[in-house]
């Protein structure tokens, strides 16, 4: 089987990152909210009597299912974006794979239909703007979801070995949605805001598998979410296991988004800078919520300001917005960034590099190392009593 061909937009984006530090847009959410939409204006007379009754479904918290009610708003937003100076816009799917829909009992079709109607909402504004500007191309992200089920450890208190999902089912979902946003005809895949790894690796070996299928390789961003201890949520990967547990992948950047604002993730963005042969990206929250208003405490002067200080340092190639930020907040990075060089991408020795929570190097100059399984021999246990 040949070897899958790289899009025009993959090679388009390799010779802009070589020249400047390219901008990601805002949070999707947050200029949803600024809409206003209760649940009904959410539901649409398509959905309106969508599980009705049940209390457990409420489709205001489906924000997706806009790109078929109000696709209009979803563009217009889109537009906002790319007019504040961002390069690249994601569509609105983080929770639109089959698990995803799932919570919200949709059948399996429906991660197409999704997919497919948010991609020509973003195609829509991208368009738009490459026409009028051509020398400046902007593209199409598709944002894909962690989902809320986990791998990496059980939900259950009695029972740890349990685990909500497996890693074929996950993959399985992934692929879905990952083959809709290619046919529909993103530009870059982006799966974000991972907090186990073994969400993020499912979903790798989803989007590889669909490559080999199809004969096509798009441009693949990986986006972990780290806390103040500097490991991931749930897999508890810290930094340099996280880029030894995914860097087998050929990706046009890896980098971290969400998490608790930039002051928070500087530390892990400079190791990361230090330690990925891959490209660089961030795009954090604006701040932290406050806990009355709900609103988020990083206006875009300051958010430019901590955020700048990772552009200014060369730790980046992409930069944009997460939680909270606004095109205003796109505006003020965007600013910063184009005044700095983007950053090279580190040089590693062809060791060994394995990783668990924490990393593992085997460097010839390495010691005896011994593998063990863990286990003990029946005749080593202690006996009852």
């Amino acid at each position: 089987m040949p070897a899958p061909v790289r899009t025009k937009a993959y090679e388009q984006l390799e010779a802009l990152l070589a020249e400047r530090i390219l901008v990601l847009d805002g949070a999707m959410g947050t200029m949803i909210m600024r809409l206003g939409l209760d649940e009904a204006a959410k539901r649409g007379e398509r959905f309106r009597d969508h599980c009705e009754g049940d209390p457990d479904i409420q489709l205001v918290n489906f924000s997706d299912l806009l790109c078929l009610t109000r696709p209009d708003d979803i563009t217009q937003i889109h537009r906002e974006y790319l007019a504040a100076g961002a390069d690249i816009v994601e569509t609105n799917t983080f929770g639109a794979s089959l698990v995803g829909i799932q919570e919200f009992r949709f059948p399996r079709e429906m991660v197409r239909e999704l997919n497919f109607a948010a991609v020509a909402c973003a195609r829509q504004a991208v368009d738009e703007f490459n026409e009028r500007t051509p020398e400046r191309p902007r593209f199409v992200a598709g944002s894909i979801g962690p989902t809320t089920k986990q791998m990496a450890i059980s939900t259950r208190v009695d029972d740890p070995a349990w685990r909500a999902i497996t890693f074929d089912q996950m993959v399985d979902s992934y692929y879905d949605q990952v083959a809709a946003l290619v046919e529909a005809g993103v530009d870059i895949l982006l799966p974000e805001t991972f907090i186990d790894t073994l969400n993020l690796k499912a979903c790798l070996f989803a989007i590889e598998r669909c490559f080999q299928e199809r004969g096509v390789r798009l441009p693949v961003m990986a986006s972990g979410t780290f806390g103040d201890g500097g490991g991931t949520f749930v897999s508890g990967q810290v930094v340099e296991a996280f880029w030894n547990a995914v860097n087998h992948v050929p990706l046009l950047t890896v980098g971290m988004n969400c998490a608790l604002g930039p002051e928070t993730m500087r530390p892990h963005i400079e190791e990361l800078s230090h330690v990925a042969t891959a490209r660089v990206h961030c795009y954090p929250n604006a701040g932290l919520p406050d806990k009355v208003t709900g609103q988020y405490n990083l206006g875009p002067a300051a958010m430019a300001r901590l955020v700048g200080e990772f552009i200014e340092n060369r730790w980046l190639n992409i930069v944009g917005g997460c939680c909270g930020t606004t095109p205003e907040h796109i505006a003020a990075l965007a600013e910063v960034a184009g005044r700095v060089r983007p950053h090279e991408p580190a040089e590693q020795p062809q060791w060994l590099r394995l990783s668990g929570t924490l990393p593992f190097t085997q460097r010839p100059d390495s010691n005896f190392i011994m593998v063990a399984s863990g286990r003990t021999s029946p005749a080593a246990r202690p006996s009852p009593g």
